[in-house]
């Protein structure tokens, strides 16, 4: 008798512990796969810029990809700033992403940002890659670069470069190019491209290094003096145009891009999915076209390759910036 009641409660006690371990193990089976539900993709400047039109490209071909709504979310404010902290602050769960150019580097080396470009965020891709325009006045009268510096020596104030702000990707590749020449280069910030490049237009700046988006319709009217390009290979839209490294200034390889970050601490699981699916978002489609009307290519990679990236361009801007004696806003 006492066999069976006691043999009973053991009984009793592993279905118990069976039942505990079953309750357990329930969140994770019951877990949702991601994603199941839609996705914000965060662009740190105002609606219907050239970055923004990228972002939605890539956020309705994402989301056809993923099966969930990618909507975007314009955060403008302090060069992108206000953006790029919202991002750094959220769940690392996938939900939150941050569409990046350029200038969320050259932004970090030159402002006190709120955060760390490399250790607040977490890499997931690149989609592409492009060089700067290196455009002049028409009244300047210069169609090369070798013209661009005699034409800077022989003026006793020397030219005045302008940019879509301090910290701008314009602004940096100007700097780099005045440490590199040692010419009288002085820099001109506006509050945005628009405004440079009316004053460009107007010879109140005699030079821009411009984003392909920005200059090209300008470009193509003839409006300014297309004088090269910025990165190691000619454009495919003016191949006839040199680079700067062939028009004699030695090492002078600056791209812009655009890529996709998350939140610190991202799981590993998430970001290769998101990688993957960004990628193949990229290679074809919309977003693929709309990078080559803009004269940029399209990258396939990993987050680690992302990350090099990142790593290798701080360490470039900072440089530049430590060369040219700029001071932290």
């Amino acid at each position: 008798m006492f066999d069976s009641i006691l043999g009973s409660r053991k009984a009793a006690r592993r279905t118990l512990l069976a039942a505990g371990f079953c309750a357990m193990a329930l969140p994770a089976a019951a877990a949702e796969p991601y994603p199941s539900r839609p996705i914000t993709l965060i662009v740190p400047f105002a609606a219907g810029g050239g970055t923004d039109t990228i972002a939605r490209d890539l956020a309705k071909t994402l989301g056809e990809k993923l099966g969930v709504g990618v909507v975007v979310d314009n955060r403008g404010g302090g060069g992108g700033i206000i953006g790029a902290q919202s991002v750094a602050k959220a769940t690392a769960d996938g939900y939150t992403l941050l569409f990046a150019t350029s200038t969320f580097v050259t932004n970090a080396v030159t402002s006190a940002t709120p955060y760390k470009v490399d250790q607040d965020f977490t890499p997931i891709a690149m989609l592409g890659r492009g060089p700067l325009m290196v455009v002049a006045s028409k009244e300047l009268g210069v169609h090369d670069v070798a013209g661009l510096m005699d034409a800077a020596r022989k003026r006793p104030a020397g030219l005045d470069f302008c940019s879509a702000g301090p910290g701008s990707i314009n602004h940096l590749a100007g700097e780099l190019f005045k440490q590199k020449t040692q010419l009288n280069l002085t820099h001109v910030p506006y509050k945005g491209s628009g405004p440079a490049t009316l004053d460009l237009l107007a010879d109140r700046v005699q030079l821009f290094f411009a984003t392909v988006p920005t200059i090209l319709p300008y470009v193509k009217e003839d409006k300014v003096s297309l004088l090269a390009v910025t990165g190691a290979t000619r454009s495919p839209l003016y191949p006839q145009v040199p680079t700067m490294i062939e028009s004699g200034v030695k090492g002078f390889d600056i791209t812009t891009w655009w890529g996709v970050l998350a939140p610190p601490r991202m799981p590993a699981a998430l970001v290769a999915q998101l990688n993957q699916a960004i990628n193949q978002a990229a290679a074809k489609g919309a977003v693929k076209d709309r990078l080559s009307s803009e004269g940029a290519e399209t990258y396939s990679g990993s987050a680690e390759d992302f990350r090099k990236v990142l790593g290798t361009e701080l360490s470039n801007w900072r440089a530049v910036v430590k060369n040219a004696n700029l001071k932290l806003q």
